[in-house]
């Protein structure tokens, strides 16, 4: 039976050995918060800098078609002109990659769950869509384009929530979020680089015959292969397979999850826990405000260049101007996160930091064509509201499954929702309204952000009420409720 804890982050409290009054505390005075410590601190040092350089390619790979996007246009050697694609050639292609992510995350998931060591999974769709990106620095046509960027959408839509399944195993509820945040945190430093990678290979547009796209896709596609064999050899898969741990303290890491949830448990659920997950209602309320989500996401991550490029810069220099958004958009998810989970109080931060987002959307809206430092400013505030919200909002999905064994199946189905807010994304920017400044682009993402503030704030009241309630979980066991 679950524990009732007014403060669900006991972590840093407890390990140091201060007295906490609480009814866990109480209940839980054989376990070895010095020791649970000491493990997590081995276990930073093995999963999480891997896992964060790996969501980093998986993001720079998701992104880079942006730049490529707007890259060297001047001298009509961007990728839409050399491969005769249009702008809604463009949104149709990356609609079918994000189609792709929706379709395939699930089963992603699944087959890690049930079939295959989660190194071995996450190592083969590394390689797979490296492969691809490599192959597409010879891109000649928009049908190519479009065919290898679905096939790439399809082996990258399992890899961030084989990432949080991979958190979930190793890592106790109250010890996740700020460790998700780190790897979530590094998709805006993937921004970052991008811009910063594109703005280098630009400079070299014409080298060995190669415009500076082809030449973005080879060395990230390079970069991508040559991880593959670190991710086999360094992250550990689950406490019983781990070569570091003594058997004790294989036993101990496995014990320690058994409280609410997470370690690797091949279980199947029941068709209830199932259905609960997928469609219960606020469990759907989740899935529907992580789309409205991604809709600003999805703004950032495949038009920042060519929303900046609209503000009056050229392509090259625009990839260097993405940059700062990025920057702004990581420390904040940091901060927000580590706070959210300290002080169990996700609802509230994802409504404040959706709040001050959907303002900076809001005002670039009404500022119009003109005004283009200040709009400029408006999206690095904007970027409050986009990235920072993505990790809590996820750790929140695991915290309150239906059911313990359904984690990954609503982790998969959260972030394949991922999928329709990019699709969205891709038709909001009207190239015909850039000199207007976009307005449909930032008041649908306004909107969105606004949506995400108000859904969070219910679901926090949901929560609080469920808890004074007692409401039990799908398998009739008493569950605390994360706020």
């Amino acid at each position: 039976m679950e524990k009732i804890e007014p403060q669900e982050h006991l972590e840093n409290t407890l390990e140091e050995g201060k007295t906490v009054t609480s009814l866990e505390d109480t209940n839980n005075e054989g376990f070895d918060y010095q020791r649970s410590k000491l493990l997590n601190r081995r276990l930073d040092v093995r999963i999480i800098p891997l896992c964060c350089w790996l969501y980093l390619l998986n993001f720079l790979d998701r992104g880079n078609i942006g730049n490529a996007r707007v890259l060297n246009s001047e001298t009509g050697d961007s990728l839409l002109q050399k491969t005769n694609m249009g702008a809604d050639g463009y949104a149709i292609t990356v609609t079918l990659f994000s189609i792709a992510y929706t379709l395939f995350e699930v089963p992603s998931n699944w087959i890690m769950k049930h079939y295959v060591r989660p190194s071995v999974w996450l190592a083969t769709l590394l390689g797979c869509w490296g492969a691809l990106t490599l192959g597409f620095a010879g891109v000649k046509n928009y049908p190519t384009v479009v065919v290898l960027r679905l096939f790439i959408g399809i082996f990258e839509a399992g890899f961030f929530p084989g990432i949080v399944y991979v958190i979930t195993i190793w890592y106790r509820h109250n010890e996740r979020a700020v460790r998700i945040a780190l790897v979530i945190a590094f998709c805006n430093l993937a921004g970052a680089f991008g811009g910063s990678i594109a703005y280098g290979l630009g400079k070299i547009n014409g080298t060995a015959q190669l415009e500076g796209f082809r030449w973005l896709f080879i060395v990230e596609g390079i970069i991508t292969i040559l991880s593959v064999l670190p991710t086999l050899l360094i992250l550990p898969d689950y406490p019983a397979r781990a070569k570091f741990l003594s058997a004790d303290e294989k036993t101990f890491a496995e014990d320690r999850l058994k409280e609410r949830g997470g370690g690797y448990n091949q279980e199947h659920a029941s068709r209830k826990e199932i259905l609960d997950t997928c469609f219960r209602p606020r469990m759907l309320l989740h899935y529907i405000a992580y789309i409205a989500n991604v809709v600003t996401q999805g703004s950032f991550t495949f038009l920042t260049p060519t929303i900046v490029t609209g503000l009056g810069y050229e392509s090259i220099q625009a990839q260097l101007m993405t940059v700062p958004p990025w920057v702004v958009g990581f420390f904040a998810a940091i901060i927000v996160s580590y706070s959210a989970d300290r002080f169990n109080a996700r609802g509230a931060h994802i409504t404040a930091i959706s709040v001050i987002g959907g303002a900076g959307w809001l005002t670039a809206g009404l500022l119009g064509g003109n005004h283009k430092v200040q709009r400029y400013a408006c999206l690095c505030v904007a970027a409050i509201g986009s990235f920072p919200a993505a990790p809590s909002m996820t750790n929140w999905v695991t915290c309150n499954t239906p059911s313990f064994k359904t984690i990954a199946i609503a982790i998969a189905i959260h972030n394949s929702s991922a999928g329709v807010g990019q699709v969205i994304s891709q038709w909001i920017w009207r190239s015909s309204e850039a000199e207007k400044g976009y307005p449909t682009g930032n008041f649908v993402c306004a909107s969105c952000n606004f949506f995400v503030a108000i859904v969070a704030l219910i679901l926090r009241l949901k929560y609080a009420r469920m808890n004074r309630k007692g409401v039990k979980d799908s398998q009739g066991e008493k569950r605390v409720w994360s706020y």
